[in-house]
């Protein structure tokens, strides 16, 4: 073979050739070699990068629940110190009342008539009285009302003259009190039955 011929012939490489492929052949390898590391490195870029919004969301959270357990302590104050200045504020309004009582109480029986104690005991009961119903106090006295069971107590019967007066109430045992529109004791009464409604 001529060297004419070497250089002509496709199937023939030269030396220079070879190292050439071998050289491209290199940088493939090494591309390849090197795709794994960088996937590698931006998983723990993004491993770094969740773990610090993990932090900040979790910071936010015991942020958020610490205001609201703050909140939560601030309104059952608020509230208690409500209830104390409500109660207060009806305290208040029966001073006077207590005061006309110890007033009463003080009084020299062997000296005092018993129509001033019964003038003085019913002008205490009508203070005490306007005092508790401008606080929301309001007496059930429900007489020749129809009975409700739900405001009423009923400890007898007793019968109706007539189908008129059935259900309703024809005396009362014991006063009840609702407060604001709640019931604090159900007034006792008896209530009337007409023999035909049975």
């Amino acid at each position: 073979m001529t060297d004419s011929q070497s250089t002509s012939d496709p199937k023939v490489s030269s030396p220079l050739d070879t190292a050439a492929d071998g050289a491209s052949d290199f940088a493939e390898v090494t591309e390849v070699e090197l795709e794994p590391q960088d996937a590698a490195q931006d998983t723990d870029e993004r491993i770094s990068e969740l773990q610090r919004e993990l932090t900040t969301e979790r910071d936010k959270f015991l942020r958020l629940a610490a205001e609201f357990d703050n909140f939560r302590k601030r309104m059952m104050k608020e509230r208690s110190e409500a209830e104390v200045r409500g109660q207060a504020d009806l305290v208040r309004q029966l001073l006077d009342p207590l005061d006309d009582i110890s007033r009463f109480a003080d009084l020299d029986p062997a000296v005092t008539e018993c129509a001033t104690v019964v003038q003085g005991v019913d002008m205490v009961e009508k203070k005490l009285d306007k005092q508790l119903r401008a606080a929301g106090l309001e007496p059930l006295n429900p007489v020749e009302e129809k009975f409700d069971p739900a405001l009423h107590e009923a400890v007898a019967t007793e019968p109706a003259k007539n189908a008129d007066l059935d259900g309703t109430v024809s005396q009362v045992y014991q006063v009840g009190y609702t407060f604001k529109g709640q019931l604090l004791r159900p007034a006792r009464v008896v209530v009337r039955q007409h023999s035909g409604s049975r």
